[in-house]
């Protein structure tokens, strides 16, 4: 089934939720659900399963979270028995459903706690002990539990799956089944997935009940509010183009492959003046939590990540995404871009190629269904300052790369040498000496 945006006249209200969360809603300023809300909520309240097809910022968060909540209205959790369980493929995900869940779910009654990864055993166990109803959860730390016997699904009502496909490339697919094979039989569940390949479609088979179908084609409606380029430049250009660009006013998004890759380019980019986040999975989680919430509560910043790091992005603002490094797939390409030109907005994909580069970057635009603009740029070219909104940075260092240069202990060997050379202990006399330093005879054969 497929669905048309919806229209002004469609409210919360009409959708028929409870009036406690239209109330929220309205104090935050929403009252007009986006397609995949206004297409899912009244089969979700209604108890049928949900197959929800849309891509990331298409507004799926409040599409199950609504009905989850309606849903579980007026029902009480017991101690370590949720009533209903979001599993989400990243700790930055699971954390931003939450978020967004929170306080809707607190106008009903309820409360949250994120169940993941990287944060202490301890403060998640004791939350589940005071009869938490919704548990937001990566896969991995909620099958620790459940083995742990801190966690039981003996009354879990919903199950959701956000970002099915995410979780399948990711290789969670075997433990989501263990999960949802210790969920309650005849349970409600929803899943949602920008694709059914990879094994997502056999979970739509397995676990789903006669599921209404729902399909917004959001890529499509990515391609008209984001546009997309490749800049092709010179090899010895490259540092100064994505210098320039990222010296530009706004949010911007840069993706490279590595970590190592990462921590490079947030060097550079500080040692010439510009203040930057790296997100990866080499940082502790503490540390990803307080660079995103940096990110996302600033007007003009910028943020390098890794594609893996990257699932976990959800901010609104994001102007411009730039592929520093080429992605693997037109998946990952999808992926990336669609940080920017969400809920609506507009935005710009660029991907950095070399000549030799153009051809592999076609094909991924091809299979991604997008249409780019190529063009050669230089160093601070019209084409880089109009599209990009590219500036020269002040090269003056960070106080971060400043601190950097100052405590960076020397490498073995790179400090000055003493005068003179170091001074060998003599052992031994000369005679001793130069009888241990003479070449070995050769052995006669």
């Amino acid at each position: 089934m497929s669905v048309k945006p919806a229209t002004k006249e469609i409210t919360f209200k009409s959708l028929g939720l409870n009036p406690a969360l239209i109330k929220t809603l309205d104090q935050q300023g929403i009252t007009n659900p986006f397609p995949i809300q206004a297409a899912t909520i009244p089969d979700a309240i209604a108890g049928h399963d949900i197959l929800g097809r849309g891509q990331t910022g298409s507004g799926k968060t409040l599409a199950f979270g609504l009905a989850l909540l309606h849903n579980i209205y007026g029902m009480r959790a017991k101690a370590h028995q949720p009533l209903a369980l979001v599993l989400a493929p990243t700790r930055e995900l699971a954390q931003q459903i939450d978020e967004v869940l929170r306080p809707l779910a607190r106008s009903v009654g309820h409360e949250c706690v994120v169940i993941a990864g990287g944060m202490p055993y301890g403060k998640q166990v004791n939350a589940l002990k005071k009869s938490i109803s919704i548990v937001v959860a990566t896969p991995g730390r909620l099958i620790d539990l459940l083995d742990r016997k801190d966690i039981r699904f003996d009354h879990l009502e919903i199950t959701v799956l956000d970002e099915a496909d995410q979780m399948a490339d990711m290789g969670f697919l075997p433990a989501v089944k263990e999960i949802l094979n210790q969920t309650k039989k005849g349970g409600q569940r929803l899943l949602f997935s920008a694709t059914l390949d990879r094994g997502v479609d056999g979970l739509v088979k397995q676990y789903l009940k006669e599921p209404r179908s729902h399909s917004i084609k959001e890529i499509e409606g990515t391609k008209d509010k984001a546009e997309h380029y490749v800049f092709v430049y010179r090899q010895g250009d490259k540092s100064n183009i994505i210098n320039q660009i990222a010296a530009r006013q706004g949010k911007t998004l840069l993706f490279v492959r590595t970590k190592r890759g990462a921590d490079k380019l947030a060097a550079n980019l500080a040692h010439v003046g510009i203040k930057v986040g790296t997100l990866h999975g080499g940082k502790s989680q503490a540390v990803r939590t307080r660079t995103l919430a940096r990110f996302k509560d600033s007007e003009s910043a910028v943020l390098i990540a890794t594609d893996v790091a990257a699932r976990g992005i959800h901010v609104d603002g994001i102007d411009l995404v730039v592929h520093v490094d080429l992605p693997a797939d037109h998946k990952d390409y999808l992926h990336r871009s669609g940080r920017t030109a969400r809920a609506g907005e507009s935005g710009k994909v660029i991907s950095l190629a070399t000549h030799q580069e153009q051809r592999t970057m076609a094909g991924i635009a091809l299979r991604a269904g997008v249409e780019t603009w190529v063009m050669a740029v230089t160093p601070m070219d019209e084409k880089l300052v109009k599209i990009a909104g590219a500036r020269t940075p002040s090269g003056i260092p960070t106080p971060e790369a400043k601190e950097k240069a100052v405590t960076k202990a020397p490498e073995r060997g790179s400090g000055p040498r003493p005068k003179g050379g170091r001074k060998r202990k003599r052992v031994g006399n000369d005679q001793t000496r130069n009888k241990r330093s003479a070449p070995r005879a050769k052995r006669a054969r």
